[in-house]
């Protein structure tokens, strides 16, 4: 995708960190956009920013683990707008601690949120998106999953959250594959530390999954903090190449080459069998 303006864009948990982010740059590009967070207040608050830049822009309060929820965001979108042609999964939240001491309330909140969330997303809005692409009526489409570093190289202590975003990961690596002959990108974003408000995330924990929580356990990242503008103009750059993985940290790269040499080892186990 090349040309932004004129494009609709659907940004879910938009009222902060990434997700505000990507709809500032959005907007700036000359999208309409729609904004989704559970958070009505900042929601609001960025409508009316992107709103007084002189962009058209609506919000609705949504929580992706419901899917009736996200169905009914896709219902206001395309009451709104005639078609969506970007669609960014981006809501998350995270916690911690040792997969020995995760309780059920802890995956199914982290599986809700950040999985289901994304696959919500795609199953409320693909359908129109691949309709309409095959229609000749879309022109070019992008889907952008927000994983993390975190869905490429695991770590300890952060288990649950390792398993939603290896899941996204996955899941966008094949839809790149089914949307490929539609005409529809995709990008996984994978950042490492990034200035967001992630860490407060038990501030959105539906009271019937929350529990008891031990001192700030936070799994420390390696390497820098960056900007959440810097993360969202990477995928800008990536939309506009049609490259599939975002990455945001040089210094993760060294990682990820002991992560694949370490599978390369099984093969050469393998051949000595």
């Amino acid at each position: 995708m090349k040309d932004f303006k004129g494009k609709v864009a659907v940004v879910t948990g938009a009222a902060s960190g990434i997700g505000r982010a990507l709809a500032f740059e959005f907007a700036r590009r000359g999208c309409a956009l729609v904004l989704a967070d559970i958070e009505a207040a900042p929601l609001h608050a960025a409508e009316r920013e992107i709103a007084g830049l002189g962009g058209a822009v609506v919000s609705r309060v949504a929580d992706v683990s419901k899917r009736e929820s996200v169905m009914a965001l896709a219902e206001a979108a395309y009451e709104q707008f005639p078609s969506v042609h970007i669609l960014c999964n981006n809501a998350g939240v995270a916690t911690w601690g040792g997969l020995e001491t995760a309780r059920h309330e802890d995956w199914q909140w982290l599986m809700g949120v950040n999985l289901w969330g994304v696959i919500h997303g795609c199953e409320a809005f693909l359908p129109r998106m691949t309709a309409q692409a095959k229609q000749g009526r879309l022109g070019a489409g992008h889907v952008v999953n927000t994983a993390s570093m975190a869905g490429l190289i695991a770590s300890k202590g952060l288990g649950i959250y390792n398993t939603t975003k290896y899941a996204v990961v996955g899941l966008s690596e094949t839809l790149q594959k089914d949307l490929r002959d539609y005409g529809i990108g995709v990008s996984v974003l994978c950042p490492m530390g990034v200035t967001t408000r992630i860490r407060e995330s038990e501030r959105n924990r539906p009271a019937e999954l929350r529990r008891p929580r031990d001192a700030d356990t936070a799994t420390e990242l390696i390497g820098q903090y960056i900007p959440a503008e810097r993360a969202a103009a990477l995928v800008m750059a990536c939309i506009e190449a049609n490259q599939l993985y975002v990455v945001t940290h040089p210094e993760s790269e060294p990682a990820l080459v002991r992560r694949f040499e370490r599978i390369r080892e099984a093969y050469a186990f393998l051949k000595g069998k």
